[in-house]
């Protein structure tokens, strides 16, 4: 099955080249998110909970525009800036994965917008495209 590419419609203009999205046999690869505005600027500065749900909003759209939700949602790979946002990170995402919770790893590293402090990716398993 080719790929095939999945940007939601309140996707904006990407920050280099790639879909927000891509989907390929049942299977949706969600692209690292950052917490971006619609003018490439980072939202929420020095605010991780806002950040984070900022972000987990941008895979929702994602997965919901290949027919999911996020109970498909099967791997998450958390990126964050500093340990200290850890705490307040987890309590956002609890709230997106309430019931049984994805694998999922999570480091600390630099990211590509010096005041974001926090990228998440994502892999869902949601059948076919729609």
């Amino acid at each position: 099955m080719p790929m095939i590419p999945i940007i939601p419609p309140s996707a904006g203009k990407p920050l280099a080249p790639y879909s927000p999205g891509a989907m390929a046999d049942g299977v949706v690869y969600v692209s690292g998110m950052l917490p971006l505005g619609a003018d490439l600027e980072v939202v929420h500065p020095g605010d991780a909970a806002a950040q984070a749900e900022h972000v987990l909003e941008s895979i929702k759209a994602v997965v919901e525009a290949a027919g999911g939700t996020m109970a498909d949602v099967t791997y998450n790979m958390i990126f964050l800036t500093d340990w200290a946002n850890y705490a307040p990170i987890n309590q956002v995402y609890a709230r997106y994965f309430p019931g049984d919770k994805p694998a999922r790893f999570c480091i600390q590293c630099g990211l590509v917008k010096p005041q974001a402090l926090v990228e998440i990716s994502s892999v869902a398993h949601v059948g076919t495209a729609k």
